[in-house]
């Protein structure tokens, strides 16, 4: 998708620049200092735009103090205010910083109490009024000072008003976005780029593609920023993210990224780096004139169920042209390994499409090869294999590569878990942390993983503190919330049951609530 090009900074986005790389401080904004090295050590590693999250006016006041430490070291690397339910302060940062980020869930709306609440044509309109007062000044102000703009929007924190009228959808994330871009293009403004995120893969790659589709509609052409939020840790963050991120660039929508994991933040940058690589690769890659077979092979299936009648009568697809297709109605196999060397995220999609013109519906097993390290695999199949998975195309998954059976199996799982496919396991919300984080993200992360990762068909959300955390989490089924230093909140859906629990009592507490819920098993 070619875009306008919008200045952060001195650097780039959109346009024919090349993929943006990004990623957050967890840092504390009002700790100058620490901020600045944590930045410094990002930049070093190959980001190209920081973010630092800014919820008050010490915060902001804090950016200059930023920016000014970051010149004098000799580090020009664009800054970005993260701000959320309070405009003062974005008024107040982007004296300071190169770009502001605004949540349009919450920038002028409370917080969502996800209530039902009628909202008529003229108190809908008489809302986006009051959000065109309190909106226009950062818009004006941004363009006087000429700082750019990202419109994010959070699957998690859209407002009631919007999910009254549009559902809890990717057509209300985007109505969200739009409703905004009016104000900045009403006010001749267009230095901004729009994001829209969301912990669920298939959502946010829905929302993306349905945002696209509007600004073809209306002759938009503005920046994308991508990326999964609350995507976790370890294999599992790194594939929910090539999932997300991957499906979206391999169809040249994208122009910005940042992968979002509950680790060091300076450990998203190798995983942007290796999908802006394979995404630049991808349609010139040539197909290998021989190709190794291996013996150790693992098939998982997303349904055990189907698999198999007797007979079974297999049929490889390869590389063969459309042409050549037409003999699967002669063989009418039972179920059909498909296993294209080049280009195989299209070559697949051109074959399923063809199977559903024929209404053909026979069992398919994805077969790609990979001849690249563990860390490449991850990305590469992640991005591949989840695009097809979360558009519902396929049945099971057979990577084959010559590495050990274990690595194999349980990266197939977590791929088809991660593409909502089929579940294994407990599934993890975790946010990555910043400077609005109550305890230490990582820590708790990794400890309550391992007293409840064996629970399939169960959600988890592990969230740093209340900002965000009751919306972002509001599609899983607990949740593990920072509400002050050292108390913890515990949810039910969206419905806070515990409040203000010592952080040393928590896990015990949530592992509790679990039984309390008939969902608990002994590991």
């Amino acid at each position: 998708m070619k875009t306008r090009e919008v200045l952060v900074g001195n650097v780039g986005v959109g346009g024919d620049n090349p993929i943006r790389i990004q990623s957050m401080t967890t840092s504390k904004t009002s700790d100058i200092k620490d901020t600045i090295d944590q930045i410094i050590r990002l930049s070093d590693k190959g980001c190209e735009i920081v973010r630092v999250t800014v919820q008050g006016i010490k915060e902001a006041d804090s950016c200059e103090g930023i920016k000014g430490g970051l010149i004098q070291r000799g580090y020009t690397i664009p800054l970005v205010a993260d701000i959320h339910f309070f405009p003062r302060a974005a008024m107040r940062a982007v004296d300071f910083v190169d770009k502001i980020r605004i949540n349009p869930g919450n920038y002028v709306d409370k917080r969502a109490s996800f209530k039902v609440k009628e909202y008529d044509d003229a108190l809908y309109c008489e809302e986006i009024k009051k959000i065109e007062e309190k909106f226009t000044p950062l818009v004006e102000k941004c363009k006087k000072l000429k700082r750019s703009m990202r419109i994010g929007v959070n699957h998690g924190s859209l407002s009631d008003r919007i999910m009254n009228r549009y559902g809890n959808t990717p057509n209300g994330m985007v109505e969200s976005a739009i409703e905004f871009a009016r104000i900045c293009r009403k006010n001749d403004y267009h230095d901004f780029i729009f994001s829209m995120k969301s912990s669920n893969p298939k959502i946010m790659i829905s929302a993306y593609r349905l945002l696209v589709s509007e600004m073809t509609d209306l002759g938009w052409d503005y920046p994308l920023h991508l990326g999964v939020t609350e995507a976790g840790e370890g294999e599992d963050g790194r594939i929910k993210s090539a999932i997300g991120i991957g499906s979206l660039l391999l169809d040249g929508i994208g122009n910005t990224i940042r992968v979002s994991l509950t680790e060091d933040p300076c450990n998203e940058i190798d995983p942007c780096k290796r999908l802006i690589a394979f995404a630049k690769t991808y349609k010139d890659t040539k197909a290998e004139s021989t190709i190794k077979q291996y013996d150790k092979t693992v098939i998982v299936m997303a349904n055990s169920t189907m698999f198999l009648q007797e007979p079974c009568i297999a049929a490889i697809v390869k590389d063969e042209s459309p042409d050549q297709w037409s003999m699967l109605e002669i063989i009418k196999p039972t179920l059909i390994f498909l296993s294209p060397s080049t280009n195989r995220l299209n070559y697949s999609r051109q074959f399923f499409n063809w199977l559903k013109t024929k209404k053909m519906q026979i069992p398919i097993i994805i077969n790609f090869r990979y001849e690249c390290s563990k860390e490449e695999i991850v990305i590469q199949c992640a991005a591949e294999c989840g695009a097809l998975f979360c558009d519902g195309l396929g049945d099971g998954l057979w990577i084959q590569a010559p590495y050990e059976i274990e690595f194999l199996r349980n990266l197939s799982l977590n791929i088809l878990q991660a593409s909502r496919m089929k579940t294994f396991k407990t599934d993890f919300i975790s946010c990555p942390g910043c400077g609005r984080t109550l305890f230490d993200i990582q820590d708790v992360s990794k400890r309550i993983r391992s007293k409840i990762s064996h629970l399939p068909g169960i959600k988890i959300a592990i969230m740093g503190c209340i900002v965000n955390g009751p919306g972002e989490m509001s599609d899983a089924d607990f949740g593990y919330v920072g509400s002050k230093p050292g108390v913890i909140d515990l949810y039910v859906g969206k419905q806070c049951v515990e409040k203000e629990i010592n952080s040393t009592d928590a896990d015990d507490h949530l592992i509790d609530l679990i039984k309390k819920h008939g969902r608990w098993v002994e590991p």
